[in-house]
């Protein structure tokens, strides 16, 4: 049995050598800055989170790790008494709270907090869809959304990393953190695994398809971190508003997943580490039963460009 069971995931960590050119990438994909002290940039989205982005000014550009919810200060407790665990501390950062420090077998820093500042939510720009099923939702009003807006990001929904020893990895973060597998990708053989999405145990509640997933390759580091958008209009709004910007580089999409269902739309910060736009996952609990799918065509979601080459080995020390 874990020791814990993490409820979500919080924010994902990185450093850069410009917190300027980091905050005006982070605002342009439509985050918006919860505050910043001369050495880190913490941005936060639509949702009550303080924040589920930060930035640490450095010398060089690097991927320091990501953290999760626990479910209450008790799980915090059982956390500190995990292998290598750096005890309770006190975040002295924007946000307060406490956290306890682990190292995953890549030697990635993942926090688990708890006790967190909340801030108040921030409104999104609600546009009802007169759809087949429902075509009286916006009875009587127009539809005039405004162009030249960045997508709202209202939440961080998961995190993917690259490894050389996948089985390592996974068994680390069930382990300990309480993950549940999902679905599964192999290729040949069903023994040889090269992907696993895995979801928080929240028992009988349904939550995302996948807060984590794990990618078996010839380097190691972070693939993307993932942020949940209103609908199909934000990812695509966002989408029209980067390119326009003619600052950043875009990786891939806009299409659909095939596990998990996501509409995604990938980008990359100006250091190249690829940050997603999605909406529209899968909702899963207990009951969910894992599928095993051959990598490639199996993988394919139903609209969209496949993944190219440069994505799916993607990864960012």
């Amino acid at each position: 049995m874990p020791t814990i069971k993490v409820a979500e995931i919080a924010w994902g960590r990185l450093r850069a050598p410009d917190l300027d050119v980091a905050e005006q990438f982070l605002t342009d994909f439509g985050m918006i800055r919860a505050e910043r002290t001369p050495t880190a940039l913490y941005m936060r989205g639509t949702d009550p989170n303080h924040h589920l982005h930060v930035t640490e000014k450095a010398d060089k550009p690097s991927f320091v790790g990501f953290a999760y919810y626990a479910a209450d200060e008790d799980d915090l407790a059982r956390a500190a008494k995990l292998p290598g665990a750096s005890g309770i501390e006190h975040i002295d950062e924007p946000g307060g709270g406490k956290r306890v420090r682990l190292t995953d077998p890549d030697g990635w820093q993942i926090e688990v907090v708890a006790a967190q500042q909340a801030v108040a939510p921030l409104p999104l720009r609600e546009i009802p869809f007169n759809m087949a099923s429902q075509r009286t939702a916006r009875a009587g009003a127009l539809m005039r959304p405004k162009r030249a807006l960045p997508s709202q990001v209202m939440r961080m929904g998961h995190s993917v990393i690259v490894t050389r020893d996948i089985r390592r990895s996974l068994g680390w973060y069930r382990d300990n953190l309480g993950l549940l597998k999902s679905d599964e990708v192999y290729a040949g053989s069903q023994d040889h695994l090269v992907g696993s999405f895995n979801r928080c145990d929240r028992g009988e509640a349904f939550v995302d398809h996948h807060v984590f997933f794990c990618v078996q390759g010839d380097k190691v580091g972070l693939n993307h971190f993932s942020y949940e958008v209103r609908d199909v209009d934000d990812v695509m709004m966002g989408h029209d508003y980067l390119k326009a910007t003619g600052r950043y580089e875009h990786m891939w999409g806009i299409g659909r997943h095939h596990l998990g269902s996501q509409i995604y739309d990938y980008w990359c910060d100006p250091w190249l580490r690829v940050h997603e736009h999605w909406t529209d996952s899968d909702r899963i609990n207990i009951h969910h039963q894992p599928t095993l799918v051959v990598a490639g065509d199996g993988t394919r979601g139903p609209w969209g460009e496949p993944a190219p080459a440069r994505f799916q080995g993607h990864a960012t020390p």
